[in-house]
């Protein structure tokens, strides 16, 4: 914090340190999503039931066959390390929370039963206000993180900062910290990105290699690329064995072919069975088809919610964007999912009921990797 306040002509106040995370296993609603309707198919027939998959799955189990062979998760761990005060334009001060985080980003590959690290990015980041640029040029922040990187503390652990990310610092913006988190979060979504895009270019995803990523896959398009025809292909191209798989999700967001929240639809969903597929539309214009299954019977699970997972397969190509994703792969992709909820993590996760294994021990791997909080918090 000396550095930085020497190199930004700042003011650090030595603030109270905390973590901004709030750490939990419980499984959560994620409000954020956008209302998926039933009324318009994502797969090519159109189904209006549950699905039965048991005995597709038991079937796939005894025969040994299997297509999900890498697991893709990102994580990050973010902390307020100090308020900084900086002179506004009209020269009176205004401060700011200096963020800093660890970010994670993991690819794991199965071979012969056995889960190895394909890939792994580690990050250390910080984000300051824009207005700590003083030089206001591309380079002043890369050049901060240099001198950072060359502090001794910094080479004992040997670990290195990577970048400083510059959030909004206009006094209009409503909360600053949430500012600097969500450019964090950005950074780890655009190295989950570069994973995919990486594994693509070796050859390694095809139609008997997917890959299962945790979460959504509802990455929201930079304006270039979302106002590039090509650009925009190309970045769907990479996504064309990728499957989403989602243990938390908003259920009041699934509504009938009436318009109306039937979230009933999804608590409803018997043990080994998945809904159709809807086709969902996101905010950058991709469409998606989004099914939903339950790997966990209802009886063993806190809520009506636990034990459904949420699973996106991005619409590549034109037959898939006009008549849907075929169902028979759907069937086939979504049994495979349910022989992956063995053996389960009860005991060591309460979001047990909707993990599937091999991304609990993907998301293990990488937070394994983390040097500790009390480590990292000294560092400031």
């Amino acid at each position: 914090m000396k550095l930085l306040e020497e190199l930004t002509k700042g003011k650090s106040y030595n603030a109270h340190k905390y973590d901004l995370d709030i750490i939990t296993d419980q499984p959560t609603i994620d409000y954020t999503e956008q209302t998926i309707v039933w009324e318009k198919s994502g797969e090519t027939s159109q189904n209006k039931k549950y699905v039965p998959l048991k005995d597709y799955s038991d079937e796939l189990a005894r025969s040994d066959k299997q297509v999900l062979n890498y697991f893709l998760d990102g994580s990050r761990h973010v902390f307020k390390v100090d308020d900084i005060a900086f002179n506004d334009f009209d020269k009176s001060k205004v401060i700011y929370p200096v963020i800093a985080g660890q970010i994670g980003v993991g690819c794991c590959r199965r071979v012969d039963k056995k889960l190895t690290c394909e890939n792994f990015i580690r990050e250390f980041v910080l984000s300051l206000p824009q207005i700590a640029n003083i030089d206001d040029n591309n380079g002043f922040f890369p050049a901060i993180v240099q001198q950072l990187n060359e502090i001794p503390q910094v080479k004992r652990l040997g670990i290195e900062f990577s970048k400083i990310l510059g959030y909004r610092s206009s006094r209009t913006e409503k909360k600053f910290e949430d500012l600097g988190v969500a450019l964090i979060q950005k950074r780890m979504m655009d190295q989950e990105q570069s994973m995919v895009s990486a594994l693509v270019r070796a050859g390694k995803l095809n139609q008997d290699n997917y890959l299962v990523k945790d979460g959504s896959l509802e990455y929201k398009f930079d304006l270039a690329v979302k106002k590039n025809d090509k650009d925009s292909q190309r970045f769907k191209q990479n996504y064309n064995y990728v499957i989403g798989v989602s243990k938390k999700f908003n259920p009041t967001v699934c509504a009938n072919s009436k318009g109306k929240s039937d979230p009933g639809f999804i608590a409803d969903l018997p043990i080994y069975n998945r809904t159709p597929a809807a086709c969902f539309i996101s905010i950058s214009g991709v469409e998606f088809a989004v099914w939903y299954i339950r790997i966990r019977d209802r009886k063993y699970t806190y809520n009506p919610f636990d034990g459904v997972i949420k699973v996106e397969k991005m619409l590549v190509t034109k037959s898939e964007i006009d008549d849907g994703m075929n169902s028979d792969l759907i069937d086939y992709l979504s049994a495979l999912l349910i022989n992956e909820r063995n053996p389960v993590c009860y005991g060591s996760d309460l979001r047990w009921a909707n993990h599937i294994y091999p991304i609990y021990l993907t998301e293990q791997y990488i937070k394994s990797q983390y040097i500790s909080k009390e480590m990292f918090l000294q560092l400031f």
